[in-house]
């Protein structure tokens, strides 16, 4: 099966831009403006938007988008009301949407029955940020029965050999972490997010995107003329908290342009 997402990377390259990959958490600040937001992005320009079910313990994720979720958490936010998001919103755009989640909401869901319920909402795939492949084989033979991409995330200090594994079970692209350590905006751009690019490119990867620290439009243009793709969260979340859905959308068509600068 063809990947909406690998598809929707490459319309970009035709474009001769990078990829703009938008993170919001499901929920925030309530589903309708949640999305309203996400309808927005995709209007100002993402090209992928990846949306975060709310979690209780979310070890990867930097103070802004833990009390982001909180606040969706705190105004009634369920795990179907995930599926009713992106029904309305793959109802309005084409923009592939990715649920990144860790692995325990899958589980206790029932793989399958997620997966099914996924592609029945229109959904496109998993980042899966607390999964391996290697421990991954029931959401493999899933995505395969079901066609969702499946995204693994390359940090630096990951073995070539894991880097090997990453890139052969990753379908879409695989999201390369550019810094140790959670997620947020940062001055400078780890350098070795570069090495890791080449690393993964070395080993056979279609498509790498970089996340983690992105904050503004001269970082993703910085990260688009080595990635295929430069993957924003915590900014865009804070424009939602502070401008609401206008201030989101004007910072999102700013991080978009930065795609343009695609060596």
């Amino acid at each position: 099966m063809t990947s909406r997402v690998s598809a929707a990377i490459e319309a970009a390259h035709t474009d001769g831009r990078g990829a703009f990959v938008a993170y919001l958490p499901a929920g925030f600040p309530d589903v309708a403006t949640s999305i309203e937001a996400i309808v927005a992005l995709a209007e100002a320009g993402a090209d992928v938007i990846e949306l975060g079910p709310p979690y209780s313990d979310p070890v990867m994720d930097g103070l802004v988008i833990q009390e982001a979720t909180q606040t969706a958490l705190a105004n009634g936010f369920r795990m179907r009301d995930l599926f009713t998001i992106i029904r309305e919103v793959t109802a309005r755009t084409d923009v592939p949407i990715l649920v990144m989640t860790y692995w325990n909401l899958v589980e206790q869901y029932g793989v399958d029955r997620y997966a099914d319920e996924l592609v029945a909402a229109g959904g496109a795939g998993l980042i899966t940020p607390d999964i391996t492949p290697d421990a991954a084989a029931a959401w493999i033979a899933t995505s395969e029965r079901t066609g969702l991409d499946r995204v693994f995330l390359a940090a630096p200090t990951s073995t070539d050999e894991r880097l090997r594994m990453i890139v052969e079970a990753s379908t879409g692209f695989v999201y390369t972490v550019s810094t140790m350590g959670i997620t947020g905006e940062r001055a400078e751009l780890d350098a070795a997010a570069r090495r890791l690019v080449e690393r993964l490119r070395a080993h056979g990867a279609d498509h790498a995107c970089v996340g983690i620290g992105i904050s503004n439009a001269a970082q993703v243009a910085g990260v688009v003329e080595y990635a295929d793709g430069a993957i924003v969260g915590t900014a865009l979340v804070k424009a939602l908290r502070d401008g609401g859905v206008e201030g989101l959308s004007t910072l999102a068509h700013e991080l978009s342009a930065g795609t343009a600068q695609r060596a």
